[in-house]
């Protein structure tokens, strides 16, 4: 799988698209361009779960904005939920440390509620990719929240090895990030190297989703691992 992830992103017409959503990530900082990198990602996801060999072309850029927006706002639904329970959760401990054991108590329960934001943050990394892949291939946003739909995906081997294998794609792109970053030159290649490793990193999510449902003509040549 990290082999195909790491290829992907190189097939067809990758100067294009790179030299395209470098120059987008580059701009992130003015939001549209943000959104309409999103809306790539999200055609990637489809298009993986299709059964496509190769990335899409950066085409109809009105779609890829609102895909990109309504991305944006699948992701936040996701993350205010947990994140305010463990915002109500945090409180009551940090509250109830130092009401019972002091400034030391508070101090204590403060760390431990940092430790815990930990997890907020993986579940969410875990989960999301897979509503996002599920929008993009039925291409509604209510289809972002099918929990019975998302269950199968999200429990099975697939969908973990996608998860571990894009963490190393992660460290390895931090690593090229920080090198280049060492020169004016280098930084300005960044967003460039930053597109490339999301892309192939959603590859690798949109391959379990199809070797996992089986939608695509892709899990059909691809045996997946058993659940």
């Amino acid at each position: 799988m990290i082999e195909d992830g790491l290829s992907y992103p190189a097939r067809g017409e990758w100067a294009k698209r790179t030299i395209i959503g470098g120059v987008l990530l580059l701009f992130a900082w003015l939001i549209l361009p943000a959104l309409i990198f999103m809306g790539y990602i999200v055609n990637v996801l489809r298009t993986t779960a299709d059964g496509d060999e190769e990335p899409p072309a950066f085409e109809d850029w009105g779609k890829l904005l609102v895909d990109g927006l309504l991305a944006m706002v699948i992701a936040l639904v996701y993350a205010i939920v947990p994140v305010v329970l463990y915002m109500i959760v945090s409180a009551v401990l940090v509250g109830g440390s130092a009401a019972i054991g002091g400034d030391g108590g508070g101090f204590l329960a403060g760390l431990l509620s940092m430790l815990l934001f930990l997890p907020v943050l993986l579940a969410i990394y875990y989960v999301v990719p897979a509503a996002l892949t599920n929008f993009a291939k039925e291409g509604s946003i209510g289809a972002a929240f099918d929990f019975g739909a998302l269950k199968p995906v999200v429990l099975s081997v697939d969908y973990l090895v996608a998860v571990l294998f894009p963490l190393v794609i992660a460290v390895i792109t931090y690593i090229v990030t920080f090198v280049l970053a060492i020169t004016f030159i280098g930084l300005i290649l960044v967003p460039f190297v930053q597109f490339y490793g999301n892309v192939a990193i959603m590859r690798m999510f949109g391959v379990a989703y199809a070797n996992r449902t089986g939608d695509s003509a892709r899990a059909t040549n691809q045996p997946s691992a058993p659940a």
